[in-house]
């Protein structure tokens, strides 16, 4: 038996029908690029986010990029995030001109360490950009209070929340903005690449609709700033429009396999030191990923390997230890927690139509390799 650590495949078989019906329309319908689909995918995703604006983009980075531009920050400006996440949320501050700064995260839940942040605004912050992580929800309240008192704006990374909720709140609806990506893997996924940004503000939605279409507002004629061609395709758009309307449904399986593991593994991660995820106070996780943490994690992902078994590890590199980001001057030693956790995480299959068979080889597994170390 060979078990991935993700698999679009017995999602498709089920809803094969649905997403080439989808395919179907767009092509029938005469109209490829901004046309019905994406329009009314962008309604109802800011509907399910209780949000008046959602502007549907080519990719989750762009979404970060135009993000950040929409919401006024630029060159020589700084942004505070932290850098245990996917390098595409640095790299977007980076490709408007921004300069990065990282607050570490906390030790339990992996998550934003917000009080820190405080400690890192300078006369040049600008924004804040917290990442919602592996599914679960930052601790936003600390950071609204300090960019009400700094005069920052705060743009969401939610490439991994998709549904997640702190309580009556919904991830996106915190700050000023908010990107998603709808790469394929995400709890809400296309069959291709595809991004969004939602916002309570209409001044923000009209300058983000400007800059995913070159600038314009009307057709060849660039206002203001010139833009990207950042557009939302059609045929992405329209398969997830009905895909939206199964989230729920995804998020529902999601946390089944999360409690088949945390019952599965209980005992074994008590005896062995195995770390099973955390979730923060106040939060509903919606397991992106299911991410555990141990000493050992390169000999037991070797091991389990033998099994057949694959495992991902988020992220084996901080950020700012990368070269690419030699030049922000961050040593290592600088962020312990996040440091500290880049040796020890791994996580293990997850996505809603895993089936039971296969879970439990990967608990059976675990359990072999654990007493075995």
């Amino acid at each position: 038996m060979s078990i991935g650590v993700w698999d679009y495949l017995p999602e498709y078989r089920t809803e094969r029908a649905d997403v080439l019906d989808a395919v179907a329309q767009v092509f029938e319908s005469g109209r490829l690029v901004l046309g019905e689909s994406v329009r009314s995918f962008e309604e109802e995703f800011a509907d399910y986010h209780g949000l008046g604006h959602c502007v549907g983009v080519d990719n989750g980075t762009n979404a970060l990029v135009l993000g950040l531009r929409a919401l006024g920050v630029g060159p020589g400006d700084e942004v505070i995030t932290v850098s245990n996440t996917a390098a595409p949320t640095v790299v977007a501050i980076d490709q408007v001109g921004a300069v990065p700064v990282f607050a570490d995260v906390r030790a339990g839940d992996y998550l934003m360490d917000t009080s820190r942040v405080a400690d890192a605004i300078t006369p040049r912050t600008k924004a804040l950009l917290p990442v919602h992580l592996y599914g679960q929800c930052v601790d936003m309240a600390p950071l609204e209070r300090l960019a009400t008192e700094h005069g920052l704006v705060i743009l969401e990374d939610c490439a991994q929340a998709h549904g997640a909720r702190r309580p009556g709140r919904i991830a996106g609806s915190m700050g000023h903005a908010a990107a998603f990506s709808f790469y394929p893997t995400k709890v809400l996924g296309a069959y291709g690449d595809g991004g969004a940004v939602v916002t309570p503000s209409a001044e923000t939605g009209r300058n983000l609709r400007r800059l995913r279409y070159y600038g314009m507002e009307e057709r060849y004629y660039v206002v203001q700033t010139p833009g990207h061609n950042s557009r939302l395709d059609e045929v992405q758009a329209e398969i997830l429009r009905r895909k939206l309307r199964r989230l729920d449904t995804y998020i529902a399986g999601r946390r089944a396999v999360a409690r088949r593991y945390r019952e599965g593994l209980a005992g074994i991660a008590d005896e062995t030191g195995l770390v099973l995820p955390e979730t923060a106070t106040g939060n509903e996780h919606v397991y992106y990923l299911y991410v555990v943490r141990h000493p050992q994690r390169d000999k037991i992902i070797e091991r389990l390997r033998r099994y057949g078994i694959a495992l991902n590890v988020s992220y084996p590199w901080p950020v700012h230890t990368m070269t690419g980001f030699a030049h922000l001057g961050y040593p290592r030693g600088s962020l312990p927690v996040t440091e500290a956790l880049a040796g020890e995480i791994f996580s293990l299959p997850m996505y809603p139509a895993l089936p039971p068979d296969r879970q439990d080889a990967v608990i059976d597994a675990l359990h072999e390799v654990l007493r075995t170390l």
